[in-house]
């Protein structure tokens, strides 16, 4: 059983950054293939991005060259650092942890895009 906080969601001018943190216990992080997730209001929760347990990454096309994905296996976090922020990117953002067909997720962070 895998347990996952994501914090560092809130309020952004567009154009502007945030860094989301999801912080995982019980169970061997580094093992994990770690994934973020966003869901805007009306809408289906979508892929935003991946990495592997061997640092390999992927983004959704919609952030890709303004997100970065990373992880420090040493304090058990993934992190979404989000650049050029729009208003399009407003969603609850959540983290995944997948190993095979174990499957866990958080309970969301709230971002919104906003002048």
């Amino acid at each position: 059983q895998v347990q996952l906080v994501e914090s560092g969601g809130g309020l952004v001018q567009p154009g502007g950054s945030l860094r989301l943190s999801c912080v995982a216990s019980g169970d061997l992080f580094s093992i994990y293939t770690m994934a973020w997730y966003r869901q805007a209001p009306g809408k289906q929760r979508e892929f935003v991005s991946v990495i592997t347990t061997g640092d390999t990454t992927s983004y959704a096309d919609s952030v890709k060259g303004r997100f970065t994905v990373s992880r420090d296996n040493a304090k058990n976090t993934v992190y979404l650092q989000m650049n050029s922020l729009k208003p399009e990117d407003t969603a609850v953002y959540y983290c995944s942890a997948n190993r095979f067909t174990l499957n866990y997720w958080g309970q969301g962070t709230q971002v919104t895009v906003s002048s």
